[in-house]
């Protein structure tokens, strides 16, 4: 009898033999592929691995923030350009620096306007340059935002270094007072606190570089003119600035209305001091506060939540002022 086809064993495929197919024991490698990953350390995470979809998203992330850091120092060494009949008048009037005055061809209201004649005797008087140009183009200029047919180009704000306040308070003989706005966002209490700083004889203020509003033309305008009398300085750290204030002598006075005294209980104003001011709404940031040597309150009225920012720097200041006569 010949042999079943289909027996085990018996396939006519080509290339099958007796057994094949079946798993056998094979051989260890000997501990080789332990030995080889040994001080490798652990996984990466994944945003760290080389081709990684997470890296390629940390990357374009990164690739962002460099791209709005960018742009924001772009904007910040830009010109700026000041809009609108009454703001371009009280800038002129406070002769904050500006390098022109724009005014729109064929404007109706140029003629008859006393703010545009006003803003054209000014500038003549400071020796700007008065260029003409276009409503389409000064649209184009003004970024569609309302204008009235005027403006004023202001140069980016010089700012000071942190260090050089110090160094003009102990030439001045007067124990050194400056001011440290921690997180102001409306330009408007900037240039009011940079008005009472200068009111008080105080020696200069700083401002964070980030999450912070710096000297743009309108804070500039509702400084009144101080800021050409005070310097302004821009810290890249505001906590660690304080820490060095510290070193340097001054106490380091934070203003809430949590604080630990009343403001009439505190007795070091007459000593040198850095007064910090926290932002609108939420006030001191907690690391800036933790900086602080003490806290004081300004007492108010159980019905009124809070003070504006500016206010309250004013009274501060005020207080300062009276200590030191």
């Amino acid at each position: 009898m010949g042999a079943d086809p289909l027996m085990a064993g018996n396939s006519q495929r080509r290339g099958r033999t007796t057994g094949a197919g079946k798993k056998t024991a094979s051989a260890g490698t000997g501990g080789k592929n332990r030995r080889s990953l040994a001080g490798r350390g652990a996984t990466p995470p994944a945003a760290e691995r080389y081709g990684h979809p997470a890296q390629r998203k940390a990357q374009a992330a990164e690739r962002q923030r460099a791209e709005r850091t960018r742009a924001r120092q772009r904007a910040e060494e830009a010109p700026e350009l000041l809009l609108g009949r009454n703001p371009v008048v009280e800038a002129l009037r406070a002769r904050i620096p500006a390098t022109a005055l724009y005014v729109v061809t064929g404007d109706t209201a140029r003629a008859t306007d006393e703010r545009i004649t006003e803003a054209l005797g000014l500038a003549a008087d400071r020796g700007l340059p008065l260029l003409e140009v276009g409503k389409a183009e000064f649209d184009r200029m003004s970024q569609g935002a309302l204008h009235q047919g005027i403006g004023l180009q202001v140069p980016p704000y010089d700012y000071a270094h942190p260090d050089d306040l110090i160094d003009l308070a102990r030439n001045s003989g007067r124990p050194p007072l400056l001011v440290a706005l921690d997180g102001v966002t409306d330009p408007r209490n900037l240039g009011a606190v940079v008005r009472s700083a200068a009111a008080f004889d105080a020696h200069g203020v700083v401002v964070p570089q980030r999450r912070a509003v710096g000297m743009t033309a309108s804070a500039w305008r509702t400084s009144a003119g101080a800021a050409a009398r005070i310097p302004v300085a821009r810290a890249v750290n505001l906590a660690r600035t304080l820490g060095s204030y510290q070193d340097a002598g001054l106490q380091t006075v934070g203003l809430a209305g949590d604080g630990d005294v009343d403001l009439h209980e505190y007795d070091g104003f007459a000593d040198p001091v850095a007064l910090v001011v926290g932002a609108e709404g939420t006030g001191l940031s907690r690391l800036v506060r933790e900086k602080c040597d003490i806290v004081v309150r300004i007492p108010i009225d159980r019905d009124t939540e809070s003070l504006n920012v500016s206010v309250a720097a004013g009274i501060a200041l005020y207080a300062a002022a009276a200590a030191r006569r």
